[in-house]
């Protein structure tokens, strides 16, 4: 899962960026070959009130000549070319205390053209990242509590070599009186500076850093085989008061997540867990760790949270895109383009088995689990897109859409691959349930290719054929054709088989779901009677393509100002919704668009229409089998 979704102008911005950033004949590819000497690397994060990281760096320099310099751009867990080079400012490069000239390189805005002067041990740079300080510009990284360190984002390194080839010796200096925590190995503080191992580009950019105000470091697993930590950081000191229930629930997600994958890839692993409502939500995975985010009272507020799968999901990707991993995408280093055609696999699949760590574990009910469901199969057997779109082709999505806003999303589809993903697998484990009398599951298959020894953190690549194979090793089947025919066909309804395998079909009634009631807080929907979601003060967020409002115009950014003769409320329009069932008249909105005021007639009488997941009478309840926790 990426970081938190940059706002309209930020896209825009890196959108224009990433077109430009082509192969260039000046930069050379990265070679199997290592760079001489260790690079040094010093972070100052400690300008919290700005929000400036202020960056040198000791590039040694084997001889004399042209050098390129390159900065991060295709990253890990975003899978798009994202690296922040429009936040990059002040570079001065030096050598012997000379100054040296660079040039951007034409073709691939990335890269820096130097030439390392006659003599030169090394090259002195120096620069500033300059984080965004409103959501305009990008995510939000720091606050005067709390920041984040993607380390990524404040170095350059030569370009012709693997990521794995080249040696970092790395140091951080935070807020005096701050905690640090990350993956990197040796820590070694003086004062507010700490200075880790040297480690490859390669885990460096896979290992990130949280350093805060007020910190809390949680042992998931005490006396395990294999260190398992949660480092919680708050904007206040009672927000970190987990209860020991709290902390249980997430001890059980380790459990769960052994359960489920036997082996653990990691020698060990960190949560770097925020509670801020400055940061805000956020995730993005890595192999010995992951950044997460929630509200900063996730645990004093429990009850009111809706705990989805954040940390369960990042969790997962240290089995499902970390050691195994698409070969498309594990590349020999940042500069050079992902392929992420088996995103349904590496992100649908972490969907599924994340949400399952979750519930088994107790972080959020069965009952809760099952509605949760039932949102997403409407969802995407709603989608007027598929009429057009395979699924396999929102995977170009982080390259295509960017997360960018979308004017028509019900039509345009973008990032499909996540859930619709996620019905595709519970497709398959109630298949592999039906063929084998509930003997086998897809719990089998998690283990047979996740699975392996304790402590191997290396890459293990894999392609589509790899995944046939795995399946048909739990039970033989033409899994090619299963497979193929829920990605890479267009098909007008979603792939809803493994839900009345699971003895469930999805149904419509009046009535919303107590998850939808808890999302809909500031918001309501009403997608699937008269196609809208419209936000608290009355802004359509969403329109349903072909759908009754989007009949009658209305778009994206327009607010609804009145319905039948009432001021808009959520309430108001469920009434009149209602009310239209039972009459021939149609349905009254008055709508502002700009400085367009019109009222619009919606012939709707269908009533109100919220989805849930009805049992089928006399088949056996393989979904609660599936969410149940393993002992």
């Amino acid at each position: 899962m990426r970081a938190a979704i940059a706002a309209f102008g930020a896209v825009l911005f890196s959108l224009a960026i990433n077109s430009s950033a082509a192969q260039s004949p000046n930069v050379p590819a990265p070679q199997d070959t290592p760079y001489p000497g260790v690079i040094a690397l010093h972070v100052d994060v400690s300008d919290v009130e700005r929000g400036i990281y202020r960056v040198t760096e000791t590039v040694p320099v084997a001889a004399p000549g042209p050098m390129v310099l390159l900065y991060p751009e295709w990253i890990p867990g975003t899978h798009a070319p994202e690296g922040e080079i429009e936040k990059l400012a002040g570079l001065t490069i030096t050598a012997s205390g000379q100054p040296v000239p660079w040039r951007r390189d034409p073709l691939n805005v990335f890269a820096f053209h130097v030439d390392a002067p006659a003599g030169a041990s090394a090259l002195e740079l120096s620069f500033q990242f300059v984080a965004a300080t409103a959501e305009d510009q990008g995510a939000i990284i720091y606050s005067p509590n709390i920041a984040m360190l993607e380390w990524n984002s404040t170095l350059l390194y030569p370009a012709g070599h693997y990521a794995s080839r080249i040696t970092f010796s790395p140091r951080v200096t935070v807020p005096e009186g701050w905690t640090a925590a990350t993956a990197l190995d040796g820590a070694t503080p003086n004062g507010s500076t700490v200075q880790y191992a040297n480690t490859t580009l390669e885990t460096l950019i896979d290992s990130p850093l949280m350093t805060g105000r007020h910190a809390r470091r949680i042992d998931l697993d005490p006396g395990g085989r294999i260190p398992f930590f949660m480092n919680v950081f708050a904007e206040r000191p009672d927000q970190l008061a987990a209860t020991d229930a709290q902390i249980a629930k997430y001890r059980n997600v380790v459990r769960q997540a052994d359960r489920l994958f036997g082996a653990r890839h990691f020698d060990h692993y960190d949560f770097l867990f925020s509670v801020s409502d400055v940061l805000g939500f956020h995730g993005l995975e890595h192999h010995r760790s992951s950044t997460d985010g929630l509200a900063g009272d996730h645990f004093t507020n429990w009850n009111d949270n809706d705990a989805d799968g954040l940390l369960p999901h990042e969790m997962t990707h240290s089995w499902d895109g970390k050691h195994r991993r698409p070969r498309g995408m594990a590349t020999p280093g940042p500069d050079v383009p992902m392929q992420d055609e088996l995103l349904w696999v590496y992100e649908g699949g972490t969907s599924y088995w994340g949400n399952l760590i979750a519930t088994r574990a107790g972080l959020q009910t069965i009952d809760a689990a099952l509605q949760d469901l039932a949102l997403a199969a409407a969802q995407y057997d709603n989608r007027a897109g598929r009429r057009w779109r395979p699924l396999v082709d929102t995977t170009n999505d982080p390259t295509i859409a960017e997360r960018m806003p979308l004017a028509w999303r019900s039509y345009q589809r973008s990032e499909d691959y996540y859930a619709e993903g996620s019905l595709i697998w519970l497709d398959a484990d109630t298949l592999i349930r039906e063929r084998t009398g509930d003997r086998r599951s897809l719990d089998d298959f998690a283990r047979d290719f996740f699975g392996g020894e304790d402590g191997d953190w290396s890459v293990r690549p894999y392609e589509f054929d790899d995944v046939v194979a795995a399946l048909n090793r739990v039970t033989p089947y033409d899994w090619a054709t299963f497979l193929r025919d829920r990605v890479e066909r267009v098909t007008p309804r979603a792939p809803l088989d493994g839900l009345a395998r699971g003895g469930y079909r999805l149904v419509y009634t009046s009535e919303r779901s107590a998850l939808q009631q808890a999302r809909e807080t500031g918001a309501a929907s009403f997608a699937y009677s008269i196609g809208l979601s419209i936000g608290g003060n009355g802004a359509v967020r969403d329109v349903a393509w072909d759908g009754p409002a989007f009949n009658q115009g209305i778009i994206v950014g327009a607010e609804i100002v009145g319905v039948d003769g009432e001021a808009y409320s959520a309430d108001a329009m469920r009434r009149a919704i209602t009310a239209a069932a039972t009459r021939t008249d149609p349905i009254t909105l008055v709508v502002k668009n700009g400085s367009r005021v019109r009222t619009v007639l919606l012939d709707y009488h269908g009533g109100l229409r919220y989805p849930h997941l009805e049992r089928i009478p006399g088949t056996r309840d393989r979904l609660r089998a599936i969410f149940a926790p393993r002992r």
